[in-house]
């Protein structure tokens, strides 16, 4: 099989997985469950290049492992926080604009929507395990990245868990270690793991997955990520327009005098 079938492939079972996650989130009446399971959807993803690229070879085991450290990592950390919590304000709100009968509307909405957008994204992941090319130097630069990526987020979450779990931290904004420097380290954490595994995929020669980070870019910063996140939040919390006005908004950098 080529690179496109072995990308083609994966299709099928993100929407089976998406399905199933589906029926999950209706059962306990949370769309924002999906959360927990969009990283999981390119681990699967990962294991069908794989299936269909045997045997791997040293890129295919090394994107395998990135993938696996970032997707298992994040699923976890989320599952902890969301599993039980109430539905995020988010989901609510494309909830009470979808009503009646969201809890259909929700299979394509939100869950077969997330599928397609992973499988898409995952262009590189099938490029890079079924390209048999040597590993050079691309291959190292996008291994660190997407490493840096990874810790950068994992501590940022970190983080943040402390600090709401502190009872001072009631109405308070989070504006220590890495969110002293951007408002969403998370989210510049993930792009940097994106950018990362482009760079393997350029190493494997697969250019034309450029796509790939450039849309994890756009809904990062522009449709899911922080553009969503802080559509309404200065009006519910007032304290964060000061946090706005000092702190970068994605990329670190040193805090602004106000």
């Amino acid at each position: 099989m080529n690179t496109i079938s072995i990308w083609l492939s994966a299709l099928p079972v993100m929407l089976g997985m998406a399905l199933l996650t589906w029926a999950i989130a209706t059962a306990r009446r949370n769309v924002g469950l999906v959360d927990i399971f969009w990283s999981i959807f390119f681990l699967g993803a990962a294991a069908v290049y794989a299936a269909a690229s045997s045997p791997l070879e040293g890129r295919a085991l090394l994107v395998l492992a990135l993938v696996a450290a970032w997707s298992l990592r994040l699923a976890i950390y989320l599952a902890a926080r969301n599993w039980n919590a109430p539905e995020d304000h988010r989901y609510q709100a494309i909830r009470k604009r979808n009503d009646p009968g969201f809890a259909w509307k929700s299979l394509y909405l939100v869950f077969g929507l997330q599928a397609v957008l992973a499988w898409l994204i995952s262009a590189p992941l099938a490029a890079s395990i079924s390209f048999a090319y040597p590993i050079g130097p691309l291959d190292a630069f996008g291994a660190a990245l997407a490493l840096f990526g990874i810790g950068f987020e994992a501590l940022a979450d970190s983080q943040l868990s402390r600090f709401k779990s502190g009872p001072a931290s009631a109405g308070r904004v989070m504006d220590r270690g890495l969110w002293r420097y951007t408002r969403h380290p998370n989210y510049f954490g993930e792009f940097c793991v994106w950018w990362g595994l482009y760079g393997i995929a350029l190493g494997a020669g697969a250019w034309w997955t450029v796509f790939s980070p450039l849309l994890m870019s756009v809904l990062l910063l522009r449709v899911s990520g922080v553009a969503l996140l802080e559509k309404d939040i200065g009006d519910r919390r007032p304290a964060y327009r000061d946090y706005v006005a000092r702190t970068n908004a994605f990329f670190p950098g040193p805090p602004r005098d106000v």
